[in-house]
């Protein structure tokens, strides 16, 4: 599959249940595209109503820190108005762990998995909540100083 099938797909979304519907069907949170593998992180709201990703019970823009910026971010819409977010692939050759826990939460509903060794399984959210203080420290190649130095000779 492509990116830009992937992102298309979220489109057909009408509720959040349905948008993490829709990601569980495309294999998320790891899924493959294009030959490479990624993590997929999606933030947004549906008429008002928040959702986010999580790592290891931390906001993912948090968990990531630094390496946000070295990742792809598409915006994406759905059927309703007023809804729609960011998907953020993740290189999944960066991620420095194998064992971490991703949740797509909403204040009141989320969809909780564990990921071993690049394979991704459904849990509970009671099964998460334990886990999450289990988890080593996610961690993430982040850019490298040249990077950084040619970013903010970008910026200025």
């Amino acid at each position: 599959m492509k990116v830009e099938g992937f992102v298309a797909s979220l489109r057909n979304a009408g509720t959040i249940g349905g948008l993490f519907k829709v990601l569980a069907e495309k294999g998320a949170p790891v899924v493959e595209l294009d030959g490479q593998r990624f993590l997929i992180v999606v933030e947004g709201d549906f008429e008002g109503r928040k959702f986010w990703t999580e790592i290891n019970g931390e906001r993912a823009n948090q968990a990531l820190g630094d390496a946000m910026l070295n990742s792809s971010s598409f915006p994406f819409k759905c059927k309703r108005p007023y809804t729609g977010g960011n998907v953020i692939f993740v290189n999944f050759n960066d991620i420095e762990v194998e064992r971490f826990l991703v949740a797509y939460r909403d204040p009141d509903y989320g969809v909780f998995y564990l990921v071993e060794n690049g394979e991704a399984r459904e849990i509970t959210e009671e099964e998460y909540e334990k886990l999450k203080v289990e988890m080593p420290e996610f961690m993430i190649k982040s850019m490298s100083e040249e990077q950084m130095n040619m970013m903010g000779a970008f910026f200025g």
